[in-house]
């Protein structure tokens, strides 16, 4: 591990000069410019008074991060088959995040689940079909190719009134699913 590249790219993450980072550690700057040059290692001591100046701990500084997922394949879904409809989770854990995801099939003649008033923002994008959307005391058809932008502070559901499934792409924040 570099530790020295480290430690600079967190001093400019903190906008600290090595003047600054050297007065708060109460080191030299040439130390620190040959520290993060990797030319010297600190002691055990030094380098917990850095990491302190530059608002992190020894073991926030050499966890390592497992590199976040960016693609996800038909393999990562996960798949909820209930009356009337399927729901396909696409972003694996995604409660975690400050939006979800889902793919929503709903069979003909049926109707999706019945979401409650919520702080938060949904949208949805019909990939086959056409549905209903039931926001509130209002309803509205949405066909494939279009898409639903609403907030969640009303009732609100999907109906499929055809005679073929529908599917639609609904992303909620924060995640409800």
């Amino acid at each position: 591990m570099e530790l020295g590249n480290k430690i600079k790219e967190l001093r400019v993450k903190n906008n600290l000069t090595l003047e600054e980072l050297a007065s708060r550690c109460e080191l030299t700057k040439g130390f620190l410019s040959q520290l993060e040059r990797d030319l010297t290692s600190p002691s055990i001591s030094t380098l917990e008074d850095i990491l302190e100046a530059l608002g992190t701990t020894l073991a926030e500084f050499f966890q390592t991060k497992q590199d976040e997922q960016l693609v996800f394949t038909n393999d990562d879904h996960f798949v909820d088959e209930r009356e009337g409809y399927t729901v396909s989770w696409i972003v694996p854990n995604a409660l975690k995040n400050e939006m979800e995801p889902i793919i929503l099939d709903i069979k003909p003649k049926q109707s999706s689940f019945i979401m409650e008033p919520h702080e938060g923002e949904e949208f949805g994008y019909v990939l086959e079909g056409r549905v209903i959307l039931v926001y509130g005391d209002q309803t509205i058809t949405v066909r494939k190719g279009q898409n639903f932008y609403i907030r969640g502070d009303k009732e609100h559901y999907l109906k499929n009134e055809g005679s073929y499934s529908a599917k639609v792409l609904w992303i909620s924040t924060p995640p409800l699913f």
